[in-house]
């Protein structure tokens, strides 16, 4: 089974997959310019990788995230499995993680490994 997982923020959008073995990997964050580009971009990772399941990072704490989360999924074309996981703390977490290691830039890194984050924490909940 091929897993991704993003983490929707309101400028970029966190990617990681797990292809096989449970090895997850962050890739490239999609900067949003607008929710019809950035859930097209979204549609094509997931076709181009194959993804079965895509986990998408859900924030238990803010109401208006989780309906604009709503919203921005009904925008993707996916036909495979969608799973909510609770993302709590992910983003401080993977700050934490690279913390000194390249200044904080807005290129979506940390977004990326937020979303590795979570899914790692879907992993070990749920295989």
């Amino acid at each position: 089974m091929k897993l991704a997982c993003i983490d929707i923020g309101l400028k970029r959008i966190g990617i990681a997959i797990c292809l096989s073995l449970n090895i997850v990997s962050p890739l490239q964050a999609i900067i949003r310019k607008n929710r019809n580009q950035a859930s097209y971009d979204v549609s094509m990772m997931l076709k181009d990788w194959e993804i079965d399941t895509l986990i998408v990072g859900y924030p238990s704490a803010s109401l208006e995230m989780q309906t604009r989360i709503k919203h921005f999924i009904k925008l993707i074309k996916f036909d495979g499995k969608i799973i909510f996981q609770e993302e709590n703390m992910s983003s401080v977490e993977a700050k934490e993680l690279i913390k000194g290691t390249f200044k904080h830039k807005r290129d979506g890194r940390i977004d990326s490994l937020a979303a590795k984050i979570i899914l790692e924490r879907y992993l070990l909940e749920n295989l």
